[in-house]
């Protein structure tokens, strides 16, 4: 009797343990439907996805979710704020259904979570202090300079500096891009990597900094490093990828779609760009 009451409760933990697991992973577009809203997260990061003044959240990534949800059926959207390193967590905590921060899709993060096809695609620039008083031009010149950069924390250009021998000592991370004029202008390092989209924003709010002009993008294994950007999801919610690659395959179709590009500062290049890759041929290594 007392071995049959052990195995009913390892069957019951078991089905317990299994069920958890379920619900911690997949979410379908039939349960958003059901529910009446998507939780959609950004990283505050413009013009990727932010949250302006008043409270609404703007950007590529949300603006294009909008109209792909709207043709999804789902009317509301709940918008989650978080920091960039912790997209990836948040969507395997099951604490949002999908991000809408652009991210770079690369082979490491698809081991982690699903990625729609490509929404948008963005080169690379370099943040440095009013005048570019260390002349500084690349991601090259870090790797022997002494002169420190700083990345944001969970950002792709760690990846870049690492792949051009710049050590661990010159790179400097802050958990945001609010941070990164500060940490320019005072000197806390000589110029901040993120993407050109990113280091005109930044450039355009402060007379203390800018883009530093002649900026040439960094060649990582021979090829120039170039973005694309798109929407990610927890690894079992392949029907909801698919139903969204779907809709925005569509969109991507449209003028609203490069009317948006336009909007936040993409160029035509950037956007004949965003359909030179697939997302099976960016996950692979």
């Amino acid at each position: 009797m007392k071995k049959a009451r052990k195995t009913a409760l390892a069957t019951l933990l078991i089905a317990l343990a299994a069920g958890l697991a379920q619900q911690a992973g997949a979410v379908t577009l039939k349960q958003i439907q059901q529910r009446g809203y998507v939780r959609i997260a950004i990283a505050n990061e413009i013009p990727y996805g932010y949250m302006n003044l008043s409270e609404q959240a703007k950007g590529i990534g949300p603006d294009v979710a909008k109209q792909v949800m709207k043709q999804l059926g789902v009317k509301k959207i709940k918008w989650v704020v978080t920091g960039f390193g912790s997209l990836i967590p948040g969507l395997k905590a099951n604490r949002f259904d999908m991000v809408a921060a652009e991210m770079a899709i690369l082979p490491p993060r698809c081991e982690k979570v699903l990625f729609s096809e490509p929404d948008s695609s963005y080169g690379e620039g370099l943040l440095v202090a009013k005048g570019n008083p260390d002349h500084l031009h690349s991601y090259e010149t870090f790797a022997k300079s002494g002169k420190k950069v700083a990345i944001m924390a969970g950002a792709d250009q760690l990846d870049m500096l690492q792949a051009l021998g710049v050590p661990s000592s010159n790179i400097v991370t802050i958990s945001s891009n609010a941070d990164a004029i500060s940490t320019v202008a005072t000197g806390r390092a000589s110029a901040y990597a993120a993407t050109g989209l990113t280091v005109n924003q930044l450039a355009a709010k402060s007379n203390k900094v800018q883009a530093a002009k002649g900026f040439t993008d960094p060649v990582i294994h021979g090829q120039p490093a170039r973005s694309w950007g798109g929407f990610a999801f927890a690894q079992d919610s392949k029907g909801l990828r698919d139903a969204v690659n779907t809709q925005l395959a569509q969109f991507k179709k449209t003028p609203g779609w490069k009317k948006l590009m336009k909007q936040y500062g993409f160029s035509n290049k950037d956007a004949q760009a965003s359909f030179d890759k697939t997302t099976a041929q960016l996950c692979t290594k």
